[in-house]
Parts: C-alpha cells; sequence; structure tokens
C-alpha cells in the first residue's frame, strides 16, 4: 500500500512559469547553468544552483551558498512571484518530447514508505550529493524539485488523469529544447479522494530518477519527526508516471586509454569474448540486449556478447552494463571501480551517437561503447529484488523541470 497526499503547492503565476521553470540542477553544470540564468532574474536555476550568484572561490557545499539559494527563493515569494494555493490539491504533470507524451501525478509521498521500503530504489547515493540536498532542504524548509517516480499502470489512474488533462491547463509551454510542459489542478475533491484511495491499492513505487534527492527529503524527514513528530515535513514532492509511458535511453561509455595495448591487440581480447563486425564509418546504434556498438580509430564496430558472458535468468547479470564492465573494463582495461575511476566517463544516449564520436576523434578519449537501453521490467525487477545497478545504467527523457510546484515543509 502507498500513500500519497495532496498538499498547497507554492506555485510561479500563470504567465510567469516559463520564465522560472528550469532544467534540475544536476543536468548542467555552474558554467551552463550561469550563462541560461545570466540575463533572467526569475530563473529557478538561482535557486537550486545558488553558486552561480556567488564568486568562484566559494565552496559550492558552503553554508553561504544554501543560504543565498533560501534568500533568492523568499525574495521571488515576495516579489509575488509564487504564491501558494489555498487547499490541498493534486497536480497532473505532462511532458511532450518527440510527439512521445507522459502524465504525471504530482503529490506528496511518504517519507515512511520509503523507509519501509514501499517506495523501492536501483541506485546507491554518494553521502556528499545527498548531503547537498539535505542542506537546501534544511536551510529553505521547501522541497522544490520533485523526485521522479514510476509504477505500475493502473488503468482507474489512467481514466482519471485522461478525463483531467481534457480540462483547461494552468500552464502550457514549451521550453528552449523543444520540451512542452503542461500543468493541470486537479481541485475536485471526489476526484483527489479516489486517487488517493487507488494508490493505496499500488504495493509500491519506484525511484526512476532522483535518488540522491529522495534521499535526503527521507532523511530531514526522519530529523524533523525526531524533533516535532510526525508533520508535513513526513512528506515530499514526487511526480508518479505510470511504467507503460515512460522511456529509459541509453547510457553509455567512453575509455580514456586502452590499458597499454594497441587498438589491434585490444580488439583480439574483445574476440575472446564478442562476435566482433566492422561496420566502416558509418554510425552503428546496438540493435538489441547484448549487441553492443564501438567506436575507435574512426570506425564503428558491433560487438555481440556470447552465451556464457552473461546470466538472464540474474536481474543484474543479463544486464549489458555487467557484460561490459565484465568482460572488457575489469578483464581487458583494468577498471574495477566505475564509481571511481577516472579513466571512463558515461554520456546520456539522449546525446546521440555523435557525441561518442566527437570526444573519441577530439582525442581526448580513445574508444566509446554504446549500449542497448535498459527495460523498465529490467529496472522493476533489480527494485524487487533489492538489488542495485551498476552505476550510470539508465538515462530518463524528459526531465522534469524545476520551480513549477514546491512544497514547503
Amino acid at each position: 500500500m502507498v500513500y500519497i497526499k495532496p498538499f498547497k503547492g507554492i506555485r510561479p503565476a500563470k504567465t510567469l512559469a516559463s520564465q522560472v521553470a528550469c532544467k534540475p540542477y544536476d543536468v548542467i553544470n555552474k558554467q551552463e547553468a550561469r550563462a541560461i540564468a545570466r540575463d533572467n532574474n526569475l530563473s529557478f536555476l538561482h535557486v537550486i544552483k545558488p553558486e552561480i550568484d556567488l564568486p568562484d572561490t566559494v565552496n559550492e557545499y558552503s553554508p553561504e551558498v544554501y543560504r543565498k539559494g533560501k534568500d533568492y527563493l523568499q525574495q521571488l515569494i515576495n516579489e509575488g512571484v509564487f504564491e501558494q494555493d489555498k487547499e490541498d490539491y493534486l497536480y497532473v504533470y505532462a511532458q511532450t518530447m518527440d510527439g512521445r507524451t507522459q502524465y504525471g501525478l504530482m503529490a506528496c509521498a511518504a517519507a515512511s514508505d520509503y523507509a519501509e521500503k514501499k517506495i523501492k530504489v536501483h541506485e546507491l547515493t554518494r553521502p556528499d550529493k545527498e548531503e547537498d540536498r539535505c542542506n537546501h532542504i534544511r536551510y529553505s524548509n521547501y522541497h522544490y524539485e520533485p523526485v521522479f517516480f514510476t509504477y505500475h499502470a493502473n488503468s482507474e489512474i489512467d481514466s482519471m488523469i485522461a478525463d483531467v488533462v481534457n480540462l483547461p491547463a494552468e500552464y502550457d509551454f514549451t521550453a528552449d529544447d523543444n520540451i512542452r510542459h503542461t500543468l493541470w489542478v486537479i481541485r475536485d475533491k471526489k476526484i483527489i479522494d479516489r486517487i488517493v484511495a487507488v494508490f493505496k491499492t499500488i504495493p509500491c513505487t519506484y525511484v526512476a530518477d532522483g535518488h540522491h534527492r529522495t534521499a535526503a527529503a527521507a532523511t530531514v524527514a526522519l530529523e524533523r519527526s525526531k524533533e516535532s513528530g510526525e508533520g508535513e515535513h513526513s512528506f515530499f514532492l514526487a511526480v508518479h508516471f505510470p511504467d507503460t509511458q515512460l522511456k529509459i535511453f541509453d547510457y553509455n561509455r567512453l575509455v580514456k586509454d586502452l590499458n597499454g595495448l594497441d587498438k589491434n591487440k585490444f580488439i583480439e581480447k574483445l574476440k575472446e569474448t564478442f562476435d566482433i563486425e566492422n561496420k566502416g564509418t558509418a554510425e552503428y546504434k546496438p540493435n538489441a540486449l547484448h549487441n553492443f556498438s564501438m567506436y575507435i580509430d574512426g570506425n564503428w564496430y558491433s560487438l555481440t556478447a556470447r552465451p556464457g558472458t552473461y546470466n538472464d535468468n540474474d536481474p543484474i547479470g543479463c544486464l549489458d552494463v555487467t557484460v561490459l564492465s565484465d568482460h572488457v573494463f575489469n578483464r581487458i582495461l583494468g577498471v574495477d571501480d566505475l564509481r571511481k575511476t577516472k579513466r571512463i566517463d558515461f554520456v546520456g544516449g539522449i546525446r546521440g551517437l555523435g557525441e561518442l564520436k566527437k570526444r573519441v576523434d577530439s582525442g581526448e578519449m580513445v574508444a566509446a561503447f554504446a549500449l542497448y537501453p535498459v527495460s523498465m521490467k529490467q529496472l522493476t525487477d533489480i527494485a524487487d529484488t533489492n538489488n542495485i545497478m551498476p552505476p550510470k545504467t539508465t538515462w530518463f527523457e524528459p526531465k522534469l523541470r524545476s520551480g513549477l510546484v514546491l512544497h514547503m515543509l
């Protein structure tokens, strides 16, 4: 049983939403964020990445950074950019990319569900990043970036959301990356109560994207509950998407060196595990599970893992990131910890194969590997069996925009 809660959202004025909303904190670096927000005082990047408004000499994890974000948000509220809804509502947040639309239910999730593993995870978190997100919440007293959840689709919820999106939207704009963002407010208490009731029949939800934000929200909720018992701080902001509407993109790898091997010796070692075909200079994209694309020295190759190198009955052993890590990075290149190595870099598939080619051709990297995307079933199987995916396995797109709806603790 999963508990979701309506809440009094704090939202930008309708005419300002497109100027306020921004990409989440973890998909752009400080320099990119600074350039985007430089001529837009309303951009929510000033709140979620406040280091952009401070000198580069300031440590991004210092109290000064968190105070700056808090103060900027308060300034926007004081100027009337944000207002709070008068009643507890639910919200529908739709994103349209390349002709595909996904409809998410924005609601508060219960930190207790996370503690009881009714909200399931598939990634580990880094303590420094988790503490950073904790401090944003502690200083500001807000959840201002929703986490991206998924659940096994429910026909009644689908039907209720379909009725809502036939009504006029509160926000509807297309961002500069050509992704359309649309938001509806569910004010009808009967519909709200029924959605909450149906969610109680759903056994669990899954963190698709936002493991650090989820862990941070749960940590702060526990801290506040110890101080003052259960309350609004016991819940955090999430958008829940049915699994049937989501698309996982590939998450690809680049390597800086071949561990002392030349290209020919490297390929010979690969042939011990893979069937290899030279595809020439034309881009080659993996066409099935256990098929990989490699770009090296101006040519693309198809690599197909031989039986015995993977285990389709094992949630982790069937993953192509596991095959690549075990049989290429570890066995041939001597890389045994992808979380710590500086010899491997990761590129979301949304950037395309051209990004891999560019970075190899520039001499920055020596080879690139593109993978077939993980399926939603693989993700939920791993979470259901309490396993953890290897680093940088899934890339969800489009990303949730920050600053559209805030939750105050």
